[in-house]
């Protein structure tokens, strides 16, 4: 995500200098020390501090930007504070929007966050604690390009000696994670993990089959597809 976030900036603002990059946000807030940047992009999901949590230390050492997945009641609650923010992933067109607010701050003071974002920011942190953060999209690659594709609209993930195969009602992308990866970060009500080499989609699962060997086969909706079942995960189909 950060890649696709420096990418996108790069388009639509050339001339803006990245000095530093982190990993989580313990690692942002002492680059915000040490570099004193102008602006700082924050997920609001990040491992150790969340982005909220480190926008709270930062404070007005920088303005902050927050990098969100939230829905439209989060945005409108961003809308109204000192805060700007980009929905994951990052569209061009939004982005542009956001980077003519901050070449409009140039120069001039952080504001610290007022008291209205950071008792929304407070709420939605309760929110994260009591729900696990699973992955949302998945970057992968069609030929040479990369693609974002949200992790709903994925029907099944199949795994080889060396890829992965993600496939969609619309096409088939290749990453290089596993499965057995993919299974930990992956919210476990929606996605199935059905063998060591196959995750799929519950909304996806038109039925369950036996071929002629007595495997057990799963039918995927509007798709020729049928996945094998091994016999450790039959367990998820007695309630079907």
């Amino acid at each position: 995500m950060r890649e696709q976030l420096r990418m996108r900036l790069g388009q639509v603002w050339p001339e803006l200098d990245i000095v530093g990059e982190a990993k989580n946000g313990a690692e942002a807030i002492e680059l915000v020390e040490q570099l004193k940047p102008d602006f700082t992009f924050l997920d609001i999901r990040m491992p150790g501090k969340t982005g909220m949590e480190a926008a709270q230390e930062i404070g007005d050492k920088s303005r902050i930007v927050f990098v969100t997945a939230y829905d439209i009641h989060a945005v409108e609650a961003f809308e109204r504070g000192a805060i700007d923010y980009v929905l994951k992933p990052p569209e061009q067109e939004r982005l542009q929007v956001t980077v003519e607010r901050l070449k409009a701050h140039l120069g001039k003071p952080a504001v610290d966050m007022n008291s209205s974002v950071t008792a929304m920011l407070s709420q939605l942190a309760e929110k994260m604690v009591a729900k696990p953060s699973y992955l949302q999209w998945i970057q992968a690659s069609i030929g040479q390009d990369l693609r974002m594709i949200p992790v709903e609209e994925i029907l099944f993930f199949r795994s080889d000696e060396k890829y992965t195969c993600v496939q969609t009602a619309k096409y088939e992308a290749l990453i290089r994670k596993p499965v057995r990866d993919l299974a930990e970060e992956l919210d476990p009500a929606l996605f199935w993990q059905i063998h060591r080499a196959t995750l799929v989609n519950v909304n996806a699962i038109e039925g369950v089959t036996r071929d002629i060997r007595g495997r057990h086969l799963v039918l995927i909706k509007g798709k020729t597809d049928k996945l094998e079942v091994s016999r450790s995960f039959l367990h998820l189909f007695k309630q079907m």
